[in-house]
């Protein structure tokens, strides 16, 4: 085939732009060739886009195609994107690694334990589908929305918050991701120190550094974090603003103890700042959880706490539909930031929201959810401990969807991350959780994204492969 390619090639200049080439049937006789062979030789032309092909009409030689601009020169950019007019600001980066890792989709065949979203196994998909057809029946779905949000849904987040909460204090938001960006700018002004828990979600550090300020991080233990390096970090910092999330926390699954509650409110509320408090997997509980506590926005009459609840984690990523309640000024700030920023959440998806979590489809979905995250989180566990015995599990959680090990020390997470990637299994290593320098090597493992027992097993075995080839000790020399 390469040398009629090349002949055809040679005799395209006998052919103006447009021109018509001879039949396949001409070819093939010409060259003595079989048709297929024809084929192909075009089909080269076309990718190197010499030849156009029209069914039916034939082969064409290719106009010339119009030359390209010249390249401009962006390196001014450079100088404007980290100029901030003003010395006491710290320059905004914007880094989304640490997000991207769990929500790029690894390549076909990998085991995804960095995922950070329900497997389509796990997601009510007929419940969502059957939720989204209803709502586009409602009158005026398609409409303009109040800007706060849907009443009914507004008032919907308020009882599963508790306590005083209403639904005036409530907004609807486009995600949780969404709604913690909202959050932040209005409580701190860029350049600001901002307290987080250490380790703590890598999305919240993006958010927090894109709009120029510090985090400062604030140690967690088995029991959420400890107050009494809270109560430090706001003296020495200044900060007016913390950010944690008190329920089945991320990485670590750590779950915030009952007299610590009280104690952070207060430490807040002594400081002058405000507490975000992200509960993002309240609805991603395992069976054998027992009760779990109230939000910290239930118990917080001050205005202390600015709360933040998604629907997002228990449904699907695209189900986008969130709320921030706070109350006292900084609600009308959040209000105006949100209209700002997107003037609404569309009608139809807060609808279909509406829709979903008024079915019978909505209890039955979070009980078989709850069984199913218990029976995957038993089954990573005891693979781990069989087959990774040097990968420590300091925590079991009774919610969320991942596992936090801590590495041997002297594992290079990158090097595993990458050897774990050749062996066929997605990893999120830890050091992105870290605002500053980590204390030792991490990953998290999930087990929600996963396609069930079977995969997961498999998964460990693949980190087995991993962890022969990268861990301190079982190196090759």
């Amino acid at each position: 085939m390469g040398e009629l390619v090349e002949q055809l090639r040679r005799e395209l200049d006998r052919y103006s732009p447009g021109g018509k080439l001879p039949s396949s049937r001409v070819l093939v006789e010409r060259f003595r060739v079989s048709p297929v062979t024809v084929s192909r030789a075009l089909a080269q032309l076309v990718a190197e886009g010499l030849v156009v092909t029209r069914p039916g009409a034939g082969a064409f030689r290719a106009r010339p195609r119009p030359a390209s601009a010249p390249a401009g020169d962006t390196s001014w950019q450079e100088v404007a994107l980290t100029a901030d007019g003003a010395a006491d600001l710290v320059p905004r980066t914007v880094d989304a690694s640490g997000v991207t890792v769990s929500l790029a989709a690894p390549p076909p065949g990998v085991v995804e334990f960095n995922g950070g979203y329900l497997h389509p196994s796990l997601q009510p998909e007929r419940a969502m589908s059957a939720a989204l057809a209803r709502a586009g029946r409602r009158p005026g779905a398609w409409g303009r929305p109040p800007l706060e949000g849907l009443p009914e849904l507004r008032e919907w987040f308020a009882r599963g918050i508790g306590g005083a909460v209403t639904a005036a204090e409530v907004l609807v938001t486009a995600g949780g991701q969404s709604a913690l960006t909202t959050a932040l700018r209005a409580v701190a002004p860029p350049g600001a120190r901002v307290l987080v828990e250490s380790p703590t979600y890598p999305g919240m550090l993006a958010i927090a550094r894109s709009a120029g300020l510090r985090p400062v991080p604030v140690p967690v233990d088995a029991d959420g974090v400890r107050p009494a390096l809270l109560a430090d970090a706001f003296r020495a910092t200044g900060a007016r603003v913390f950010v944690c999330q008190p329920l089945f926390q991320n990485p670590t699954g750590a779950v915030l103890a009952p007299e610590r509650r009280a104690e952070v409110l207060r430490i807040a509320r002594e400081a002058g700042a405000f507490v975000i408090e992200d509960d993002f997997v309240r609805r991603l509980v395992h069976e054998d959880a027992g009760q779990l506590p109230r939000p910290l926005a239930a118990d917080d009459p001050d205005g202390v706490v600015v709360h933040v609840n998604s629907l997002t984690k228990a449904t699907s990523p695209s189900f986008r539909v969130s709320a921030l309640a706070a109350r006292g000024p900084v609600l009308e700030r959040l209000r105006a930031i949100q209209v700002v920023d997107t003037f609404f959440v569309p009608r139809p998806l807060q609808e279909a929201a509406l829709e979903l979590v008024g079915s019978p489809a909505w209890p039955r979905h979070l009980r078989s959810l709850s069984a199913e995250l218990k029976a995957r989180r038993d089954t990573l566990t005891t693979t781990l401990r069989l087959e990774l015995p040097e990968l420590a599990l300091p925590h079991v959680p009774s919610g969320g969807y991942h596992l936090w090990l801590r590495l041997p020390d002297g594992t290079d997470e990158s090097a595993l991350t990458a050897a774990a990637l050749r062996a066929g299994v997605a990893l999120t290593p830890g050091r992105p959780y870290f605002s500053a320098e980590a204390p030792a090597g991490h990953l998290r493992l999930s087990f929600a994204a996963v396609a069930g027992a079977g995969e997961i097993a498999e998964g460990v075995r693949r980190l087995r492969t991993a962890c022969d080839e990268v861990l301190p000790g079982n190196r090759s020399t």
